[in-house]
């Protein structure tokens, strides 16, 4: 034989005894496995059975359903309500927390367009080295919009309070009772008082430039208005200011945000936003706290 591969030397070896006992008993980790099964299976049984979800099954495939068991189990989500609102991409859904309501947003890694996340993934320097696959760019779509949601909320830009994150499920502040479904965007309303909303919809723009964010898809279909507050949602596909289209995107959202402004009665341009909005020595003085 060479020296690489050999026997054991058969006079070193001792036989084995038939009547070896091995232990079979269940330890406390097999118990609280087959315990945690049994209520998984309960889960999924109970959540599939609520009619008012009415999800599609790519939606609460069992890698999802195990997600908001963990959820469960932590706390963060209680009883589950029905639909807040349905997307191409992803579904919103009423929920109890601990604390109270709570939105939970759950991306559908089947049907979403990864190709168009992965235009605002690529170049973002917090998701270097990415895998091009699906379920890893929803992945990480969905825990980098928990990450701008908690940046924003830090800049001082009214946003849903991010609460948690577990693969392809949000946690997030429900703004608006639950009773009235969701609270209105702002396209849904009458804005009484456009100017002052137009200051607070350019200093959270500012706010988020200086916290070194571009939402990329601000309008005002993006934006809800709750108890005289504006808040900016779906901070999903919002970059870094180093991500190669940001200055792209950061454009697109003046314009976008000046022209709703300028059918208000307004006299606002997007080039004037975006001055405002990159002005690094722009005086916080008197900063409006408004209202739409």
């Amino acid at each position: 034989m060479s020296e690489d591969y050999g026997f054991v030397d058969e006079e070193m070896a001792e036989p084995g005894d038939e009547f070896e006992e091995i232990e079979v008993a269940d330890t406390e980790a097999d118990s609280t496995a087959r315990r945690q099964d049994r209520e998984f299976d309960e889960f999924r049984k109970r959540l599939k059975n609520v009619e008012r979800l009415k999800v599609e099954q790519g939606a609460f495939d069992d890698a999802t359903l195990g997600a908001l068991y963990k959820l469960v189990q932590d706390g963060h989500v209680g009883a589950f309500g029905g639909p807040l609102s349905t997307g191409k991409e992803a579904n919103v859904y009423e929920a109890r927390g601990e604390a109270g309501d709570v939105a939970v947003k759950i991306y559908r890694i089947n049907a979403s367009d990864f190709r168009q996340m992965r235009e605002y993934l690529e170049g973002d320097p917090r998701f270097e080295g990415l895998e091009d696959n699906k379920k890893e760019t929803v992945l990480a779509w969905t825990r980098k919009e928990f990450a701008n949601l908690k940046r924003a909320e830090k800049a001082g830009v009214r946003v849903p309070e991010p609460i948690a994150v577990q693969r392809n499920v949000l946690v997030m502040e429900l703004v608006g009772q639950a009773d009235e479904r969701r609270a209105p965007r702002l396209a849904e309303v009458d804005v009484e008082n456009p100017q002052q909303a137009y200051e607070v919809v350019r200093e959270y723009m500012r706010r988020l430039h200086s916290a070194g964010l571009v939402h990329g898809d601000l309008s005002e279909y993006n934006m809800i208005v709750h108890e005289g507050e504006l808040v900016i949602i779906d901070m999903g596909q919002a970059v870094t200011v180093h991500h190669p289209n940001a200055g792209e995107f950061l454009e697109r959202d003046c314009e976008n945000v000046a022209a709703f402004f300028s059918r208000q009665g307004l006299d606002v341009t997007g080039d004037e936003l975006e001055a405002y909005v990159t002005e690094a020595d722009a005086d916080p003085a008197g900063e409006p706290d408004g209202a739409a």
